[in-house]
């Protein structure tokens, strides 16, 4: 029972010395050794883990255990982006993420698997074999941070860390039923981060409460003279401000006027939350889709689906250049499939000729959707709308489909491409299947406090969070 545990129950009953580090360790051990081969959630595991947990009691994270995603540097542990190009690979420093989780008494306790260089959103691209959703072992857990929602949902961690590029945290999250918090793009450093497309990766916590993820958010975030895209900001002590709720805040209800979201399911879940939010005190609307720039309303998401994909490629076929197996690594021949394809068509896009009839425009329609946003913020404290247009996908549902993820992702990617925060908190269960839809919860930049409050909010008025007891 130990392991199904959120982080702020855990922390408290081992401050409290209710239980040792060793029972909580076993039972997590426990749970990875019963599941890890039917999941294949972890791709290491260090063994060292409960030795180093019983230094750390007296610090904020008290010695608990961290899934990480496999595409942050670690020391002690191989790093991989679950390619075989980078097999075995042992980096010699630590993540800036890392880093901190280690100082604030957090222990990696091993490295979750993912889409290999974080290309997809299935976990199905991994060069390492696939991970199956805990939830319902015949679908995906989504991805590319899949590895990290699956520890969370299979309790085989205390809380986790992955990596956000177009929904990567979100998307995961939402199929596996816990919680997934995207920061403000710079709000956490990137540096020790696996590069997959530098203007929008955003490291960021997964875990199994709102409570539990603004615990890690505070830890990890903040200005890092290695990551120039880091502010010096201060970081909102957002677990002080979390029950203060939603009155008077201005909610828009973005997407569910959309053709391909109306009468579904997760759009009827998302217009009872607007409810819910009036409830407490919030002023909620709907904001209408355009596929124009208009005061007042939203920027169909479908245009960018395109700007994604061809700004994610560009910046991709630069960064894995750097993989040419003489530095470090296999070489080029050990791609697999997706990153040659991604390679392929970033090249072409950035190539002589093609740059400003692709890139470029990409990089103005993406300009449309930042002042669309920064519009509606002047009305909207938050912003919602489904993380996901549905349930998980079966699995082999990504294989032969190169834009899946784009399409799965398609309601992230707005925000995404503009740097803003969210987080999505599962907001229904199918009973029969076991699987979950999740709402996404959108503030303007650096205001992650705000939608914070209002997904505590929400998760401790309905039914939807599996480890509801202890919220």
């Amino acid at each position: 029972m130990l392991n199904k545990l959120t982080l702020v129950e855990t922390i408290k009953k081992i401050k409290a010395k209710e239980f040792s580090h060793k029972e909580l360790y076993l039972a997590i051990e426990k749970q990875i050794q019963e599941s890890n081969k039917t999941f294949n959630i972890y791709l290491s595991l260090d063994k060292q883990a409960l030795q180093k947990a019983g230094k750390l009691l007296d610090t904020p994270l008290a010695g608990i255990p961290i899934a990480v995603k496999d595409n942050f540097l670690t020391k002690e542990l191989p790093t991989t982006a679950a390619s075989s190009v980078l097999k075995g690979f042992m980096s010699p420093y630590e993540s800036t993420v890392t880093k901190k989780l280690m100082q604030s008494g957090g222990v990696v306790i091993g490295k979750t698997n993912m889409d290999a260089w974080a290309h997809g959103s299935s976990t199905e691209t991994s060069d390492f074999g696939r991970t199956l959703n805990p939830r319902n072992i015949k679908y995906l857990p989504g991805g590319s941070s899949g590895g990290s929602s699956a520890a969370i949902a299979a309790n085989m961690c205390t809380a986790a860390v992955g990596s956000e590029t177009a929904g990567s945290i979100r998307q995961p999250a939402s199929w596996c039923g816990v919680v997934g918090l995207k920061p403000t793009y710079g709000r956490v450093s990137r540096f020790g981060v696996v590069s997959m497309a530098s203007s929008t990766d955003s490291p960021g916590p997964i875990g199994k409460t709102v409570e539990d993820v603004s615990i890690l958010f505070e830890q990890i975030a903040g200005h890092d003279d290695l990551d120039a895209t880091t502010p010096k900001k201060e970081v909102p002590q957002v677990t002080k401000t979390i029950r203060q709720g939603v009155k008077g805040m201005r909610i828009g209800i973005c997407y569910t006027d959309h053709p391909d979201l109306i009468d579904k399911k997760v759009t009827k879940q998302i217009l009872e939350a607007g409810k819910l939010f009036e409830k407490y005190g919030a002023q909620v609307t709907i904001v209408p889709v355009t596929e124009k720039l208009e005061k007042g309303k939203i920027l169909k998401h479908d245009f960018s689906i395109g700007v994604y994909t061809v700004v994610q490629r560009s910046e991709v076929s630069s960064n894995l250049a750097r993989y040419d197996g003489i530095r470090y690594g296999q070489n080029r021949e050990y791609f697999g499939v997706e990153a040659k394809r991604r390679i392929m068509l970033g090249t072409f896009t950035l190539s002589k000729g093609y740059a400003d009839k692709y890139y470029i425009k990409a990089q103005q329609v993406r300009n449309l959707y930042l002042q669309n946003f920064e519009q509606l913020f002047e009305g909207y404290d938050l912003l919602i709308s489904p993380t996901t247009p549905s349930y998980a996908e079966p699995l082999g549902a990504s294989i032969g489909n190169p834009m899946f993820g784009e399409l799965e992702d398609m309601l992230l990617e707005p925000t995404s491409i503009s740097g803003l925060p969210g987080i999505s908190v599962p907001c229904y269960k199918d009973e029969q299947t076991n699987l979950y839809l999740g709402m996404n919860i959108v503030a303007s930049w650096w205001q992650e406090e705000k939608m914070i409050q209002a997904a505590h909010l929400y998760e401790s008025e309905t039914p939807w969070n599996s480890w509801r007891i202890y919220v």
